[in-house]
């Protein structure tokens, strides 16, 4: 059980976490480029990273109608939620020796 706790704090949530950002990138980056996001490529990304985009984007309106600022606090939350996951984890790990 030990093991497998330090393969997911050292090797797998770090991982998940600078993959689904560079997704989070590479589909932001894509609205400034017209039509891209209407390939297979931009709704396959689409399906993975709305759901947690369309979160913040309820909140956080766009200044001035066009300057979306909901993926940096996207960005922000992302990386506090992998930070305490990563301190729980450390927890069980102290817990288990």
């Amino acid at each position: 059980m030990a093991s497998f706790l330090i393969q997911l704090h050292d090797f797998w949530v770090p991982t998940l976490y600078q993959i689904y950002s560079m997704l989070l990138i590479i589909y932001i980056l894509m609205s400034w480029v017209p039509n891209v996001r209407e390939s297979v490529v931009g709704v396959w990304l689409g399906k993975i990273t709305e759901p947690y985009l369309s979160i913040f984007r309820r909140f956080i309106p766009p200044i001035g109608g066009m300057l979306d600022i909901s993926p940096i606090v996207a960005f922000f939350v992302l990386r506090f939620v992998v930070a305490g996951l990563q301190y729980l984890i450390e927890l069980l790990i102290q817990a288990l020796y």
